[in-house]
């Protein structure tokens, strides 16, 4: 098992964050076992000049309330009604800047079995099971209850370091139509080559960390 992200380790700015992100394990707790997953693709909303953010022009709302909180928190909201999408929230507190996890790969048979219990779901491809933020936030149990939640001192859910330093590209974040001149940011990271990507994007390039 490897150590959990530390606090400084989130106070950095949305966009240095999400791709240190990639490669790291997302620990989920699922009663007395562990959800473990690798997370492989994210998405940095960089701030209240993002057109594409929930807190652009510093929007503050109940619903966007968690996004002020200080790095090392959760972020989590519901989109078309159904469907939870967790964020983790970057840099320093009242400063409001997040990083969307979109897919993630499950790492041992236990977490497979957890997952797949979780999310019923008619395909056979294990992609199919994680490989989008609705997708992961249903397979790992992810809900508005971890909304705001402290992923350092907490145990439901967590970070935990790893010695995977993967090849990363970069490309456009995806369903922005309405955020003009934001929308071709190349703001979406994911590990080159892995099956769990949600989309892959022919124009991506390689990003240097």
């Amino acid at each position: 098992m490897n150590k959990r992200l530390s606090k400084s380790f989130y106070l950095s700015d949305a966009l240095d964050l999400a791709p240190n992100l990639l490669g790291k394990t997302l620990v989920r707790k699922s009663g007395s076992d562990h959800i473990r997953c690798k997370i492989v693709e994210v998405e940095a909303y960089a701030g209240p000049h993002d057109k594409a953010a929930h807190i652009y022009n510093n929007r503050r709302t109940a619903r966007t309330e968690a996004m002020f909180l200080s790095g090392g928190h959760s972020y989590v909201y519901i989109i078309y009604g159904i469907h939870h999408c967790l964020n983790i929230v970057a840099g320093q507190k009242d400063k409001p800047q997040g990083v969307l996890i979109r897919a993630v790969e499950p790492l041992d048979h236990k977490s497979f079995e957890i997952i797949r219990n979780n999310r019923p779901i008619k395909s056979k491809k294990d992609t199919d099971l994680t490989n989008g933020p609705g997708k992961l936030c249903q397979a790992l149990n992810i809900d508005k209850s971890l909304n705001a939640y402290d992923l350092i001192s907490g145990d439901e859910l967590f970070i935990e370091d790893s010695n995977i330093k993967p090849e990363i590209l970069c490309a456009p974040r995806i369903n922005i139509p309405y955020a003009k001149e934001y929308i071709h940011k190349p703001w979406r990271y994911y590990i080159k080559g892995n099956p769990y990507i949600s989309v892959f994007d022919p124009s991506a390039t390689l990003y240097k960390l």
